[in-house]
């Protein structure tokens, strides 16, 4: 069985351990259009502060690691084309310009997605920058000493805007974030939580120009200086674009069947309209355990789930796809938060229905000292007819993040209010508190539905 590969990010990357486990005779043709294999953008901002030094470690494996374990990979080399019929691509190899034809019983595409640009006058200037990849990596890191640079402007504040708007923060430039949204982090955090972020990222020169719309980029002597939106014009030697992404499957309209989005339709067992094709990642939506329906859930953990999903099933699909919680976490400053399933504040976007409780409460038990034992935030979201168990977020200056693990769980498992309300977690008051806080929120919610 001959298996080519399309992309070395994550959902590629899990793909290729998944098929050397279980088809150790299989070929295995691993494709990468970049000079470089598996970067782990979601290591960027480690990078770009100094944690890790190294941008070239910031990789999940090698070219030679892997051949050596007998996957032939081919870096700088894009396939370009599929004949799904003739069980065929064209391969373009950009470092001498030829191409060729290759020949596969089964191909997995992890073809990623791409920033979006706005399309607003000015957008050919220098210095406007994206925050995704290696090459973009590099690039941000020589800005983070640049002297000239003063007044950084990040579009979008989704994890990617905030890691950049924090990176230029402690390098000691000013900082403006724009968004369209209300609400900085709002697709992630409901409104108790942001006002604290918002406050903390304020204290450490990062303004927030929330519920703007980007118009155009001035400049001179054709470098930006400038952002203009509908409410004001802000300074900018250097401008970060994080407005999103959008699916990279335009050359696969038409050999796929793709969905309103742009993102290409899998079934159950990650194979879209060609059964011989699978495709993960971020080019395709997930099914939301939440709520049982497909969205576009674009995070590492999903892209490796499914790649995995997708060798799993290589042969014959006997592997449904369980579905994910859409967990993620974040840092900012001084404060670490996460969240998982649905908040109150996407309810409506999911067309759901659901009541929270929200719990502050400190860390350990009360006489552990102040200085050591921080606030904790935990809300929780469950649906007032089935009381099932919908969604969390919580925060702290403290790391319990991992509790977040446990709702994505309890979601995935179908578990009520009254389930976790006495939910056995360990306690110890190094740690926690006797009930550890996801029981006192379930147990509030209980007492709130009686």
């Amino acid at each position: 069985m001959k298996v080519i590969v399309v992309g070395s990010s994550h959902g590629g990357y899990e793909a290729v351990r998944q098929l050397l486990m279980d088809h150790p005779d299989a070929e295995i043709q691993w494709y990468e259009k970049s000079d470089f294999i598996s970067f782990l953008s979601c290591g960027m901002q480690l990078y770009l502060e100094g944690t890790v030094k190294d941008v070239n470690t910031v990789r999940y494996a090698t070219a030679e690691g892997m051949r050596a374990e007998g996957v032939h990979v081919f870096v700088q080399q894009e396939i370009t084309s599929i004949d799904a019929k003739a069980h065929k691509v064209s391969v373009t190899n950009h470092v001498d310009g030829s191409t060729r034809e290759e020949t596969y019983d089964k191909l997995i595409l992890s073809a990623g997605a791409i920033p979006v640009q706005i399309p607003v006058p000015g957008r050919d200037l220098e210095n406007i920058y994206a925050m995704r990849g290696r090459d973009w990596a590099i690039k941000l890191k020589a800005k983070t000493v640049d002297p000239t640079v003063k007044n950084v402007v990040v579009i979008g504040s989704g994890y990617i805007g905030i890691e950049a708007a924090e990176v230029f923060a402690k390098a000691g430039m000013k900082v403006t974030v724009i968004d369209l949204l209300p609400r900085l982090l709002s697709l992630y955090l409901d409104e108790e939580f942001t006002d604290i972020l918002t406050k903390e990222m304020g204290d450490h020169g990062i303004y927030a120009a929330t519920g703007q719309t980007l118009q155009s980029f001035e400049g001179k002597d054709g470098k930006v200086t400038k952002v203009i939106t509908d409410q004001g014009e802000y300074p900018a030697d250097l401008v970060v674009e994080a407005a999103g992404i959008r699916p990279n499957t335009a050359w696969l309209k038409d050999t796929l069947d793709l969905d309103q989005t742009g993102r290409i339709k899998v079934n159950d067992y990650m194979q879209t309209s060609q059964p011989d094709i699978f495709a993960v990642g971020d080019s395709v939506m997930a099914k939301f355990a939440a709520t049982g329906k497909e969205a576009p859930i674009a995070l590492a953990t999903v892209a490796r789930r499914q790649g995995r999903f997708a060798a799993l099933n290589i042969e014959k699909p006997t592997h449904k796809f369980p579905g994910v919680s859409g967990s993620s976490a974040l840092s900012v400053f001084d404060y670490k938060f996460a969240s998982t399933g649905v908040k109150q504040g996407t309810a409506g976007k999911y067309g759901v229905e659901v009541k929270s409780v929200l719990i502050k409460d400190t860390q350990r038990p009360a006489f552990i000292p102040e200085t050591q034992n921080p606030e904790v935030y935990f809300k929780l979201s469950y649906d007032p007819k089935t009381r099932r168990v919908m969604g969390a977020q919580i925060m702290s200056k403290a790391d319990v993040t991992a509790n977040i693990n446990a709702i994505a769980l309890a979601i995935q498992g179908k578990m009520t209010i009254d389930d976790l309300a006495y939910a056995d977690f360990f306690f110890q008051p190094g740690f926690d508190r006797p009930w550890n806080i996801m029981n006192v929120a379930a147990q509030q919610a209980v007492r709130n539905e009686q």
